[in-house]
């Protein structure tokens, strides 16, 4: 049974930072691009970071670059976000998610990812 379970979400002010984790279970982690995806109410969902199989690769939307890193971690299959710099527009629902076998070009369209989390909520106040 495949799972994806998020944790680390929470309030905090603008400026600060979270670290988001996704724990996975059966499946292959190892072979599936990961990546992480937010949706606020009312928007639809975006892609936020992503990173291949081996880790050699990862994608950032340009609304995160410098701010945001995607890890993980093979041996432990884990994912991880660290959210530096948080604004209040990056308020949302976030999940992890996985797609097999790349991430490819179009890693932000969740239509393509085959497995996804509950979800883990993040508020920025100002």
């Amino acid at each position: 049974q495949v799972q994806l379970v998020e944790s680390g979400g929470g309030s905090v002010q603008a400026g600060g930072s979270l670290r988001l984790s996704c724990a996975a279970s059966g499946f292959t982690y190892s072979s599936y691009c990961m990546a992480w995806f937010r949706q606020a109410p009312g928007k639809e969902r975006e892609g936020v970071a992503a990173i291949s199989n081996a880790a050699a690769t990862t994608y950032y939307a340009d609304s995160v670059k410098g701010r945001f890193t995607i890890s993980r971690d093979n041996s432990k299959n884990t994912l991880s976000l660290q959210m530096n710099t948080l604004k209040p527009e990056d308020t949302a629902m976030y999940y992890c998610a996985a797609k097999w076998p790349r991430c490819g070009a179009n890693w932000y369209d969740h239509a393509t990812f085959d497995y996804w989390g509950q979800g883990t909520q993040v508020t920025v106040s100002s």
